[in-house]
């Protein structure tokens, strides 16, 4: 039964973050953190991270794959099916109401003012997740020379118009990771001998 209930929280929460959130997945993370880490506390900063490291991993929107995650983590398998049914719901209910009357509304000259106004927050909502990631992430040698060489890179590649899928950099990252680890756990391995 308690599952049941964290599952009907669960569904009205996401419905509520997938209805004000406009922008997609990454816009969504601010939002989604304020929610279940500082609100609710069913995750902490660190599942919070990790969470977002699984969600962006795995083949499917940041934004259903992080639902069903949290949804999992709170309340088995049934917390993830509301949760991942509650963030996409409001989407296909505007969407389809869009759809109707597509070409009308598009005509309408405050609704390209709204959009004009979505798009700049947006931005901001995306820089907020980002920021909020970048102070939790864990200072150590290893994150702030991963942290600055993607950031390089993604510069540059971004100014030289160079076509690179962010597949490969969470994949080069992971394996530098793996490698590290390896290489600490082997060291610490020869040490204790």
């Amino acid at each position: 039964m308690e599952k049941f209930k964290n599952s009907i929280k669960l569904f009205l929460t996401m419905f509520k973050i997938g209805l004000f959130t406009f922008g997609g997945g990454y816009a969504m993370l601010a939002l989604l953190e304020n929610e279940f880490v500082e609100k609710r506390g069913w995750l902490t900063k660190e599942e919070f991270l990790n969470m977002l490291a699984i969600a962006e991993s795995t083949p499917g929107p940041i934004a259903i794959n992080s639902a069903t995650y949290i949804g999992y983590r709170t309340a088995g398998v049934l917390g993830s099916a509301f949760a991942t049914i509650g963030v996409c719901l409001p989407s296909f209910i505007i969407i389809y109401i869009i759809s109707l009357f597509f070409d009308a509304f598009l005509k309408l000259k405050f609704v390209q003012y709204a959009f004009l106004g979505i798009r700049a927050c947006v931005v901001y909502l995306i820089a907020s997740a980002g920021f909020k990631l970048l102070k939790g992430l864990k200072k150590n040698v290893l994150s702030t020379i991963i942290f600055i060489a993607v950031l390089v890179v993604m510069t540059a590649f971004s100014i030289f118009a160079v076509k690179f899928s962010t597949v490969f950099y969470i994949l080069i990252c992971g394996t530098i990771g793996l490698v590290a680890y390896l290489i600490g756990l082997i060291s610490r391995k020869g040490a204790q001998k």
